[in-house]
């Protein structure tokens, strides 16, 4: 008999913690399949591999080091310790997408409280978890600690809300081997700075620093650089807004860092005071390995402060800064190794040419709708199907799109399938600036997997024909599509491979029936329904009490092998299908 010869990690507590079964055994085919299964990560894979036998199941479940469950009511704790005992690392995510967009309340659920309970006390193998758009609260965290934290390398709490800077402080104090600390867009009470300076003196491992858009204020420059001096292999730092010119030191003490984020212009300097501009920004350098940027409230006279390092960047964000459609053109051709750009719709169908003819490498790419009230819009700043097909076009790596257009045609569609292959997760989004627009298309989905899909398509055949090509896709999002609930239902049931849908602006029936047409087991449907509000007696010439909708009805529908969450708020509507008949030979 030979022994399992599989790799063994002991947690601090004395857990062992196997990648395979612990029995002796004699079959070689098991120590080789081990062994192959251990090269297999990607989790699509992983999931065929565990439907072949009973025997590849239990193999996956004792090998399989990663899992993602979204949203989080698709199983529950106690199912997940009960298959895969060894998990190295998790991700979990609470709250619809639209949460982030004011769409959703608050408190519409994705607790964290149920899952870190169970991973203190079960999971002793779990070295990295990341929470995204989770309720988070500081005894959750306090718990998370206490039973995990000697254990802790990487620690995300990715758009969360409930916690305090109190529980950083925690963190901070005594997760000593830490790698990782993500808090960006976060929601967090800040009390002092006091965890930053624990960070600085307790950590001397820290890779990745991130609370960028976490409003925290407290922040000493000190700390930051104090945490580059100790921390040797720091690669990425992003933070809240501080003037860039304040992180100079801290720049020459972080030699190894490879993407920067949060830097801030505040000062503007006009055209007549350059000199006085040169003179602020003469230190200014960044380390000479930083490839990855994102600098907030930057301007035309300071653009040129980011050339010298231009040819090396493979991600750029643009998304707060003050730069016109031409300020776009000139630093994207100087930036031939781009591989990720996130941006605003200022930069134009000028700017999409360029970066198809200058950025051949780009992977994803990212645009958001701009400002208008605040001015920061150029007139040549609008993305039409123009920009997408010649982007199209010019980056044939492109895996990632979404995008605010003006506009958008059957051929923009089909320029896209044709010479974008590997692009899996398209997101558009169409605005109303034109008041009169002609072609609303729906198109086959290719081999996309997710999809959003904002104003676009006026009929229900057009979504009925959009289901039959979207044989791979997994999540759809649509907003303001006026689609009927048959439609939604039916398009639903061709889509065999969805596994989540968010649905608002619909045409709703009275009491959802038609939502019931796409009932099935494991297929949990919510509704939230529509929001009115009162209206001021004399306000906007509306007449004495009438109410406004404020936001139309909500469909979220997802698999869950947990069934129906009981957590849920009195305002959302959770709709049960009939009993489904009992298969007769299997009774249970």
């Amino acid at each position: 008999m030979e022994l399992n010869r599989s790799k063994r990690l002991k947690s601090s507590d004395g857990e062992t913690c196997s990648t395979s079964m612990d029995e002796p055994r004699g079959g070689d085919p098991d120590v080789a399949l081990e062994i192959v299964m251990s090269y297999i990560d990607d989790p699509r894979d992983r999931d065929a591999v565990s439907l072949v036998c009973q025997r590849w199941y239990q193999l996956d479940a004792l090998t399989r080091k990663h899992i993602t469950i979204a949203p989080c009511y698709s199983t529950s704790p106690d199912k997940l310790r009960r298959r895969f005992k060894r998990l190295e690392s998790l991700k979990l995510k609470g709250k619809p997408r639209a949460s982030m967009f004011n769409l959703i309340a608050e408190d519409w659920g994705g607790y964290a409280g149920p899952w870190i309970n169970e991973i203190a006390e079960a999971f002793k193998c779990l070295k990295s978890l990341h929470f995204r758009r989770m309720i988070v609260s500081d005894d959750d965290i306090g718990v998370l600690v206490r039973e995990r934290g000697h254990m802790l390398l990487t620690l995300k709490l990715d758009k969360c809300s409930g916690f305090s800077t109190d529980s950083l402080l925690q963190v901070a104090r005594s997760c000593r081997i830490l790698n990782v600390l993500f808090l960006e867009e976060s929601s967090i009470t800040e009390n002092d700075g006091n965890w930053l300076h624990e960070l600085a003196v307790n950590n001397t491992v820290l890779e990745v620093l991130n609370f960028y858009m976490t409003e925290l204020q407290q922040i000493s420059i000190q700390d930051l650089v104090l945490i580059a001096r100790n921390c040797r292999s720091l690669v990425s730092v992003k933070t809240s807004d501080c003037e860039i010119t304040e992180l100079i030191e801290f720049f020459r003490a972080a030699t190894a860092l490879e993407e920067f984020g949060g830097g801030s212009v505040i000062e503007q300097v006009g055209e007549d005071n350059k000199k006085a501009l040169e003179d602020k920004y003469a230190n200014l350098t960044f380390p000479p390995r930083l490839c990855h940027l994102g600098l907030t409230y930057m301007g035309t006279n300071e653009i040129q402060y980011i050339y010298p390092c231009a040819a090396r960047l493979k991600k750029l964000d643009l998304q707060y800064v003050f730069l016109n459609t031409e300020d776009h053109c000139q630093l994207i051709q100087r930036c031939p190794n781009l591989e990720i750009l996130e941006a605003r719709d200022v930069i134009g169908d000028r700017g999409l040419d360029v970066l198809a003819q200058s950025c051949k490498k780009l992977r994803r790419l990212r645009i958001e709708r701009g400002e208008d009230e605040q001015g920061l819009e150029d007139v040549q700043g609008i993305v039409s199907h123009t920009g997408l097909i010649n982007l199209a076009r010019g980056c044939p790596e492109l895996e990632y799109l979404a995008v605010y257009v003006s506009d958008i045609t059957n051929t923009a569609f089909e320029t896209l399938g044709t010479y974008s292959k590997n692009l899996t997760d398209f997101r558009l989004v169409l605005l109303d600036r034109l008041s009169k627009i002609t072609d609303l298309p729906l198109d086959n989905g290719n081999n996309i997997r997710w999809m959003l899909l904002g104003y676009v398509g006026e009929t229900d055949e057009g979504l009925l024909r959009f289901s039959e090509g979207c044989l791979n896709l997994q999540k759809l999002e649509m907003r303001g599509c006026s689609f009927s609930e048959h439609a939604i239902a039916q398009s639903v049931l061709r889509m065999s491979s969805l596994r989540y849908i968010w649905v608002q602006g619909f045409h709703s029936q009275t009491h959802y029936q038609g939502l019931m047409e796409m009932a099935r087991p494991y297929w949990n449907i919510e509704v939230i329904p529509p929001r009115y509000v009162p209206v001021e007696e004399g306000g906007s010439g509306a007449e004495d009490g009438l109410n406004v909708m404020d936001q139309p009805a909500h469909l979220v529908a997802y698999y869950s092998l947990a069934g129906q969450r009981t957590d849920y708020p009195s305002w959302v509507l959770p709709i049960y299908p009939p009993p489904f008949p009992r298969d007769p030979m299997n009774p249970s």
